[in-house]
């Protein structure tokens, strides 16, 4: 357009023209891309689920972001040659009018800006402190909450409860399902085998849930479920989604979004602190499907081999209590095909029903002569009571207190519940309480983005230092980015206020696209003043400034615009954690573009004005 304005013969080639106008941009571009690329790097050292989760995510996004870069450079300047000289308002170097009325509003409000700067550097610093007190009121969790459109409930009753009565209260929990109105289906599984990968007790059950769309909020229909299943009593309930269920199984092993483990030696002394931890915690706001593992006594059959007795016999212990085994339960000694299936082979003594004390007193055992002894003659054998199962970690004994979350953020649940804990369970020596599950993810997650971050902002300031070698320009450009953050703070309030995973990469995202039009702008004011002569520093702000409002205006809103139906889609299945990353960078987007066509310019020219002054 500036080369349309000229007289005819002062024209220069298109090509010429199109060639110099890349050649301006070209290292600002590729710069602020390096930058973008840059932020997102910590993104691949996260670890486990996270790190699974948002990988792919960091990913596309450098892909994309490279191949945009390739095609600015090489395909937009070819098309710009072709289509650019054949556009009324380039032939008649006349601009569209909207941007002609932006740039002169703008014209208008920038000297005004400069003038009262320091004003402006208050207000911006006014907005940067709320900002800062605002962020520890935010909630925390490790992902946002999943809309999965259908429910696991997993059922546990007392121990020892026989697989007719286990059966009998799964279908009771079925019709109280079915009288919720988003119900659509229910599938049950009653007990898992011994060697399945999940194995559990036939008092245990797991009913997979479909649920159809509603009025209700996810909140409401999972309200009405727990009122409906509180009707049934003597069993504990824990209610999640498929996906989640499974994620809070490989953080913590439990089916649960927040679990308390209690570790110590003497199981009934653990038993006591569980119940103690339970009952302290029971009140907390938020905190629902509270329960403790079912660990009980049940009895038991006790065999205390007599080592003296086994020595008249030739038996050894490790061979007396291998061929009980057999008799009793039976050895797999191999396998047969029946039809292409491989059925198992297995071999124990034949018996009706389940032994009873007399018949496994007298269950026979070979001696090392070949003849018969019963188990009573090397062994004694008592019936006495022993806990269901014993859970360990790490070696340790352990208890697990288990709840969810609901109608409040997972990190404030999860602070009241270690208060309560804190204040209300005294802790006998060598006996020790952790919390773990989501909230121990998220923690570990955000403090190594944190660091992770701050590493990244110090490259990029050496990085910007190198380029403009100018540690002040610099430091000019990186002011953009505690700008974006008032936005992006803002955006993570406007999505529910709680400060997940997918909100700190939004935040990331941020650093990037603020440093870029910060590189956009100062590059072109420090252009104007060095290649095409602008000596006088208040005019080389405005035009610098004019100039580049437009090109940071598209990209800000195209940005914008592309994440406008991802913001607006949340709470839908699939959308749980691009919404609230799209709600920060929409709302970082307005704070640190607006802010920047006006902070940015003034504390250039309060920078370089400085300078001038000095010098003279």
């Amino acid at each position: 357009r500036e080369n349309a304005e000229r007289p005819e013969r002062e024209r220069r080639p298109v090509l010429d023209v199109v060639f110099m106008a890349s050649k301006e941009i070209r290292g600002s571009i590729v710069f602020a891309t390096l930058i973008v690329m840059l932020v997102f790097l910590p993104l691949f050292f996260l670890a486990d689920v996270e790190g699974r989760l948002l990988r792919p995510l960091g990913l596309a996004y450098l892909i994309a972001l490279f191949a945009s870069l390739i095609v600015a450079l090489t395909v937009t300047p070819v098309m710009s040659s072709y289509l650019l000289p054949r556009l009324r308002s380039v032939r008649e170097a006349v601009e569209p009018a909207l941007a002609r009325w932006l740039k002169r509003r703008y014209a208008r409000i920038l000297p005004t800006t400069i003038d009262h700067r320091v004003a402006v550097f208050a207000a911006a610093g006014v907005l940067l402190v709320l900002t800062i007190v605002a962020l520890p009121r935010m909630g925390r969790a490790f992902l946002p909450e999943f809309n999965e459109g259908a429910l696991v409930i997993s059922a546990v009753t007392l121990p020892g409860t026989s697989l007719e009565a286990s059966d009998q209260l799964g279908q009771a929990l079925e019709r109280l399902l079915r009288d919720v109105p988003e119900v659509v289906s229910t599938a049950r599984r009653t007990g898992r085998a011994e060697r399945d990968e999940h194995v559990q007790g036939v008092e245990s059950a797991e009913i997979d849930v479909k649920l159809r769309a509603s009025d209700r909020t996810r909140d409401e229909v999972l309200e009405h479920v727990r009122t409906r299943l509180s009707l049934l009593p003597g069993v504990n309930v824990t209610i999640g989604q498929p996906i989640s269920h499974r994620i809070d199984h490989m953080l913590s092993g439990t089916r649960a979004n927040v679990a308390i483990k209690i570790f110590g030696d003497d199981l009934y002394e653990l038993r006591s602190i569980g119940e103690r931890v339970q009952t302290s915690i029971a009140n907390v706001s938020g905190l629902v499907d509270l329960s403790m593992e079912q660990q009980t006594d049940i009895p038991t059959v006790r065999v205390q081999f007599d080592r003296a007795a086994l020595g008249r016999y030739g038996l050894q212990s490790g061979v007396a209590a291998e061929a009980l085994e057999t008799a009793l339960v039976g050895r797999e000694v191999g396998q047969i095909l029946d039809q292409h299936v491989a059925v198992p082979l297995v071999v124990r003594y034949p018996a009706a029903g389940a032994p009873g004390l007399d018949a496994i007193r007298q269950t026979p055992l070979r001696s090392a002569t070949g003849g018969r002894v019963p188990l009573e003659a090397v062994a004694r054998v008592t019936v006495d009571r022993s806990p269901n199962f014993i859970s360990r970690e790490n070696v340790q004994r352990k208890i697990t207190v288990t709840g969810n979350v609901a109608g409040r953020d997972l990190g404030s649940v999860v602070e009241d519940s270690r208060r309560a804990v804190a204040e209300r369970v005294p802790l006998p020596a060598g006996y020790r309480i952790e919390f773990s599950g989501q909230f121990e993810s998220s923690e570990q997650a955000s403090a190594l983005l944190l660091w992770l971050s701050l590493g990244v902002v110090v490259a990029m300031f050496f990085m910007l230092a190198a380029a403009f070698q100018s540690a002040s320009l610099a430091a000019l450009i990186m002011v953009n980015l505690p700008l974006a953050l008032i936005g992006g703070v803002a955006g993570v309030f406007a999505s529910g206020g709680v400060l997940s995973v997918a909100s700190i990469i939004g935040l990331i995202a941020l650093l990037g696209i603020a440093a870029r039009n910060g590189i956009m702008l100062v590059s072109h004011i420090e252009h104007l003043r060095r290649e095409e002569g602008i000596s006088d520093l208040r005019d080389a702000v405005t035009r610098g400034s004019v100039d580049r409002l437009v090109p940071i205006l598209m990209t800000a809103l195209s940005t914008g615009l592309a994440l406008v139906p991802v913001a607006l889609g949340a709470g839908q299945p699939g959308s749980e954690i691009q919404a609230p990353m799209a709600a920060v960078i929409i709302f970082g987007l307005g704070s640190s573009t607006a802010l920047n066509m006006l902070v940015v310019p003034a504390a250039y020219y309060s920078l370089h004005a400085r300078r001038e002054r000095a010098r003279s």
